[in-house]
């Protein structure tokens, strides 16, 4: 999908109309942008609330689906074709487990132990990771700035981890570890697809990925934690909602246009929007602590990852 406007267009325009049309495409990226990091954001402290109306991988597996089966009808009304080519299928699967199964069951499951901000906060971690792995499997060099990166990011775990004593720190600690892996397995996603580009439309990519990602974790669910959905409040088929149709369906979408719309250096900066507003939404909706342990991790994580995308 290719959201920016056509070079036809712009060539049978005069300057100052090709500057206003070019213009107006930003200010609509920076929209999209927005969007997707509230969308996103704000799920986090979503996904919280529903962990007390249904099971851990249920509760990330099942909007993924929905949100799938939304962005794929999306897709076919833009005239995107949903077909992948049969020598692709094996790196498809490969990426949609690290970046997709691993990320949304490991999270889910890291909820159970961590606070929704702190979950994020860890989470937004993966770009740091991503530099990591990129000296190994892209050849790229380990250099001073991206050290000092990952020493900011390890510093904002330690800071996290220092502020609610050594009892309340040894309960976190499943959490803290699953949430790390989730960002591991989403960082060597990450990496791998620039190794093994899957050379599909963007929606597309996205649709296989989240359906191939999260039919595992509903059919573990259906097997082992036989989620009740005929009992959800309405608070949380509201939530639920939320969780399928903004932040999978509306997110993603915004994300792509944005992309399209936007240097990948500005859009990949705006991401770091999304702790920060599932850090405040958290405090904000659940009551979660907000004091110098959080802020503090908080800001080392968010200047480590823009250290880390300047590299």
């Amino acid at each position: 999908m290719d959201t920016r406007t056509p070079p036809r267009i712009l060539n049978e325009t005069s300057p100052a109309e090709r500057e206003a049309i070019q213009r107006r495409s930003r200010f609509v990226g920076y929209t999209m942008l927005m969007v997707t990091a509230l969308t996103w954001g704000i799920n986090w402290p979503v996904g919280k609330h529903l962990l007390q109306e249904l099971p851990p991988l249920s509760m990330r597996g099942v909007p993924g689906i929905v949100g799938a089966g939304l962005l794929a009808v999306i897709a076919l009304a833009q005239g995107v074709s949903l077909r992948v080519p049969r020598d692709r299928w094996p790196r498809l699967v490969l990426l949609s487990v690290l970046s997709v199964s691993c990320w949304m069951g490991l999270i889910g499951l890291a909820l159970v132990y961590l606070p929704a901000g702190e979950t994020a906060v860890i989470g937004a971690t993966m770009p740091v990771w991503a530099t990591m792995f990129s000296w190994p499997i892209l050849g790229e060099r380990l250099t001073v700035r991206r050290i000092i990166a990952m020493a900011m990011a390890i510093a904002g775990l330690v800071v996290l981890m220092g502020g609610d004593g050594v009892a309340a720190n040894q309960a976190k600690m499943p959490g803290i570890i699953l949430a790390l892996l989730a960002a591991f397995g989403f960082a060597l996603g990450t990496v791998l697809t620039k190794r093994l580009p899957l050379r599909l439309p963007p929606l597309t990519a996205a649709v296989w990925q989240l359906v191939i990602g999260c039919l595992p974790l509903v059919l573990i669910g259906i097997f082992f934690e036989h989620p009740q959905f005929t009992q959800l409040s309405t608070l949380g088929w509201w939530l639920f909602a939320y969780s399928a149709v903004l932040q999978m369906c509306v997110g993603f979408f915004c994300w792509f246009g944005a992309l399209g719309r936007l240097p990948a250096s500005v859009a990949a900066i705006g991401t770091l929007l999304i702790p920060v507003i599932g850090v405040l939404a958290s405090a904000a909706s659940l009551g979660e602590p907000l004091g110098v342990a959080q802020i503090g991790a908080l800001a080392l994580t968010i200047a480590g990852v823009a250290l880390a995308s300047r590299s």
